[in-house]
């Protein structure tokens, strides 16, 4: 039993196929987001866990935009907010 497709058949099949596959490629596989404790992201930024402590403080109080989860008393860092952040943070003394 052979079946034939016609062209537009083929084409209807080929945008299908694109649609299901279009989130597949348009996702970053390669920045999978890690979380860090408190002493994981001192070791990270190569500052100690006061200064930490200082910037979610700070950041609580709504005086800056350090971010963190918190869940009870387990504070959490998203390792891909925090380079946002830095980056957004870098030479504000130079801007001055």
């Amino acid at each position: 039993m052979k079946t034939e497709f016609e062209p537009q058949d083929i084409e209807r099949i080929a945008l299908q196929v694109r649609e299901l596959i279009k989130p597949l490629l348009t996702c970053n596989h390669t920045a999978v987001d890690e979380l860090l404790t408190v002493d994981e992201l001192a070791m990270f930024l190569k500052t100690s866990k006061a200064q930490v402590y200082q910037w979610v403080n700070q950041s609580q109080h709504g005086l800056s935009t350090f971010p963190y989860l918190k869940s009870g008393r387990l504070l959490r860092f998203s390792k891909n907010e925090i380079m946002t952040w830095l980056k957004n943070n870098t030479g504000r003394l130079e801007k001055r």
